[in-house]
């Protein structure tokens, strides 16, 4: 038995969402971020204040990856962490005014990265090639994952 005449579907899937999430992190590159940065950005900008564990679970990274770039903003003046009162173990995040800006630039160059995805499809297509990829993803991973919830908010 020879090779396939088509790729495996699963396989292409797979190679095109690379070339997307590569296109993605270069249009959030280019404004001044990275794809941890728009997760957490959005994250608080829905939620106003969260504790590493809740930012943690809606971004969908371990804690120590995520206090590697809550670090970093802090250090860019994007967030600021502190500990509630009467409570000394939890850290919680907020944005700075600098980390404000910082949502609106990502979120302009992941707007224009999502139209340049869509271009190609009408609104019927759209819709369909979404409820496909969302049933995908609950039926390999029992659930969505938190970042497809990040389309709503590059659409507002």
């Amino acid at each position: 038995m020879g090779p396939p005449s088509d790729p495996p579907l699963g396989l292409l899937l797979s190679q095109t969402a690379k070339r997307l999430s590569r296109a993605l992190d270069d249009a959030l590159a280019a404004a001044g971020g990275s794809l941890p940065t728009w997760l957490i950005l959005m994250s608080l900008m829905r939620e106003g204040k969260l504790s590493h564990g809740e930012l943690a679970h809606r971004v969908g990274i371990r804690g120590p990856t995520l206090t590697h770039h809550l670090d970093t903003m802090a250090d860019q003046g994007l967030v600021l962490r502190e500990r509630p009162p009467g409570n000394r173990r939890v850290q919680v995040a907020s944005l700075t005014p600098a980390g404000v800006a910082m949502f609106h630039r990502l979120r302009s160059a992941a707007a224009e990265h999502d139209k340049r995805v869509r271009s190609g499809f009408s609104e019927a297509e759209t819709r369909q090639m979404r409820a496909f990829l969302v049933r995908l993803a609950k039926d390999f991973a029992g659930t969505i994952e938190p970042q497809l919830g990040a389309q709503k908010e590059i659409e507002r």
